[in-house]
């Protein structure tokens, strides 16, 4: 069995951890959630000589370990547990070479917590640029410490930091900083009081109190020592602080020059232009534009060879399988279900693939601090704003993001308005709807399509900061917090890192999405299959009376049409259609309003479904677009179902509906409590009810 080194990538956010991880592990990671936590946990399988494997964790960002958010809770944590399956052999602290001297105060915490360690100073290409030097060898001597400078833009670096993970136990392990400096009689007390103790360590576990995290202490109960105050330990905590910028600032004296003139410039000159109060938000707009136009056109290639793929994969079971029950589920429930959310994956991972283009570069971080002066205006913390631009990726992250939001009243706010931004389950709903009801013609070179779609974004961002101004009356919030963030630096984004993140989340949406269409597809060819009564077995008796004037294919479509209606399913269907009749629904459109609350893009993987199972063509085993089939389809009186004002009404009930059951789910998690996701259910059901019946009778 080969040995296996545990390694943390430990670093202030915006470092560059993220690309360091991908270098060292490439596609051998996974994403999970640490255990009793809604943390995101990354990590991934680095081969390392003589079958020796490292196991790297891409810890959350933290700037110290003085914990004052989950995240930074995280990593205070496992770092204080020995006994944690995850403790790290290594730490590699991961700095900012333009951020040194504050990136070095967590490095030395760590060091002086007696864990090997390894300082990285990534972007380090952008020492010329802005006249930085560093006498590398001066440093490590001081810091006692190996370094190792890495760029995001060449892996030349990798094989060196390889070698110093395999011999991490050739690290110093001296500490950098005495303890006893911060108060010296207070620390003699503590060590006499517990002499097997290591005292820094010891400093740590007692500062939780003042801190986020919630670590073991039983040892401290009944000790003769001095309990401090939280704010006691507060002045201590900054003391310590001070003290260890004293020590880092003498050594980077001699240890890094840094020419002035070139520490600013084009990064100052941008923000002028992209936090502006007036041109930073029509750049904004103009990029949000510029980005549905582009899903919407070069998406449509891929799709379209999706789209005959599948079609080509059920007409060859249909010919190649023998007929009957199986081929039957095969074709039309489970290759036609997942086909019809499948098509729509290019143009996800185009969504996907701009807003990783948007946060490699640091524009996201202008935009969350230019949406800040919005937020407040509305009740929102501005720390709201990141959970809510993540909403548009999916609410179930974005939840999670409320974990560093300190008052409670802002974090609950902030959780029952998210699931008002518009998420990437939404988007094949959206699109295919879109490209029903609204002309694919153009107005001075932009989509009508395009268009619509950003507006839907709009009214999901519009809704939810509403829906907060509301929700801060009614909580008769006060006092806010205010968004104190750090700006990182403007860089060209890496392909590799941008198609990580593409291949990460398609993938995940792929397989989260398509469990559940695949179940959801088998049930509903059963239920859509199977029925009682003499229409549903003897169809033949109820065709038209002009049945010598139809051809074989349309009395097969018009016998499977009255087979479906009168089906489990239809007769579901009909039951409940009497309340999404005012809304200028049908019956199917019913069914998938009520599966797709499973996840939201079942809706199109079920009407794929049963459209293709009542639109019978056996002419080579293909099927029709299911864009062609919805456009035809009518109701009793000739009427057409997806109309200009049904396709604004479904639209507008998606885009203030609650998303799905999983949304649901981490609502009751982060809040503790039913009541939150109960009336948060209650409420934007009817919100999105009343909305498109209003939309529907006005435009019809």
């Amino acid at each position: 069995m080969s040995k296996q080194i545990k390694v943390a990538l430990i670093g202030n956010p915006n470092t560059g951890k993220t690309s360091i991880f991908n270098s060292l592990t490439g596609l051998n990671q996974k994403t999970a959630n640490y255990p009793g936590v809604t943390v995101e946990k990354k990590e991934g399988i680095c081969k390392l000589d003589r079958g020796v494997k490292a196991h790297i964790y891409d810890l959350p960002g933290t700037y110290s370990l003085n914990a004052s958010s989950m995240d930074e809770n995280i990593v205070v944590e496992l770092l204080l547990n020995k006994n944690h399956k995850d403790y790290p052999d290594l730490a590699i602290i991961v700095s900012d070479v333009e951020n040194l001297k504050r990136n070095l105060v967590l490095f030395t915490q760590v060091k002086d917590l007696k864990i090997p360690t390894i300082l990285a100073i990534n972007m380090s290409d952008r020492m010329k640029y802005k006249g930085i030097e560093l006498d590398l060898s001066y440093l490590e001597n001081h810091l006692d410490t190996k370094i190792i400078l890495t760029t995001n833009r060449t892996n030349l670096w990798t094989d060196t930091l390889k070698d110093l993970i395999s011999n991490y136990n050739k690290l110093p392990s001296n500490k950098f900083m005495d303890p006893q400096l911060i108060d010296p009689e207070y620390f003699k007390n503590l060590q006499r009081t517990f002499p097997e103790q290591d005292l820094y360590k010891l400093w740590v576990v007692i500062c939780q109190d003042a801190n986020f995290t919630n670590v073991d202490k039983n040892f401290l109960d009944g000790a003769d020592f001095e309990i401090k105050s939280i704010s006691e330990l507060k002045r201590l905590q900054q003391k310590e602080t001070i003290k260890r910028y004293q020590l880092i600032n003498n050594i980077l004296k001699l240890g890094q020059k840094v020419d002035q003139s070139k520490a600013i410039g084009f990064g100052a000159a941008m923000d002028r232009i992209l936090t502006h109060k007036i041109f930073g938000y029509v750049f904004f707009c103009l990029i949000l534009l510029g980005m549905f136009q582009a899903i919407y056109e070069w998406a449509t290639i891929p799709m379209n060879y999706i789209d005959s793929m599948f079609a080509s994969i059920t007409g060859w079971v249909k010919i190649n399988f023998p007929s009957g029950a199986m081929t039957d589920l095969l074709a039309d429930g489970i290759i036609t279900g997942i086909g019809g959310i499948v098509i729509f994956v290019p143009q996800i991972a185009f969504l996907f693939m701009f807003i990783s283009v948007l946060e490699e570069s640091g524009y996201m971080s202008r935009v969350v601090f230019l949406m800040d002066r919005i937020m407040q205006k509305f009740g929102l913390s501005g720390k709201s704003v990141v959970p809510l631009i993540s909403g548009v990726a999916c609410a179930i992250p974005a939840i999670m993001a409320t974990r560093n939001i300190e008052s409670w009243k802002e974090r609950l706010i902030t959780i029952l308005v998210i699931p008002f931004m518009t998420c990437s389950a939404r988007l094949p709903v959206y699109l295919i709807i879109v490209a029903l009801v609204i002309p694919n013609e153009t107005i001075l070179g932009v989509n009508y399509q395009a268009v619509a779609l950003m507006s839907l974004y709009i009214i999901g961002f519009l809704a939810a900061i509403f829906s907060a101004y509301i929700l801060n009356i009614i909580l008769k919030m006060k006092k806010r917090s205010v968004l104190v963030m750090e700006m990182p630096n403007y860089k060209i984004p890496l392909i590799k890192d941008v198609l990580y993140t593409v291949i990460e989340k398609t993938k995940s949406f792929i397989v989260e999405a398509g469990k559940i269409i695949l179940a959801i597809s088998i049930i509903l060819w059963f239920l859509a299959t199977n029925g009682v009564g003499d229409k549903f077995k003897n169809p033949e008796k109820y065709v038209s009376q002009k049945i010598e004037l139809l051809t074989e294919n349309e009395l097969q479509t018009e016998m499977a049409a009255i087979k479906l209606e009168n089906s489990f399913i239809g007769n579901i269907g009909k039951t409940i259609e009497p309340v999404f009749k005012p809304l200028g629904y049908d019956w199917k459109i019913g069914i998938g309003l009520i599966t797709s609350f499973a996840a939201r893009e079942v809706f199109v993987g079920t009407l794929a479904v049963i459209y293709n199972i009542e639109n019978y063509d056996d002419s080579k085993g293909k099927q029709r677009e299911l864009k062609n089939i919805m456009r035809q389809e009518t109701d009793k009186n000739g009427n057409k179902i997806f109309t200009l004002a049904s396709g604004i009404s479904l639209l507008l009930f998606y885009a203030f509906a609650m998303q799905c059951m999983s949304t649901l789910a981490i609502v009751k998690k982060e809040t503790n409590s039913w009541k939150w996701p109960a009336i948060q259910f209650i409420i934007m059901t009817l919100i999105a009810y009343i909305v498109s019946l209003i939309a529907f009778q006005l435009i019809s």
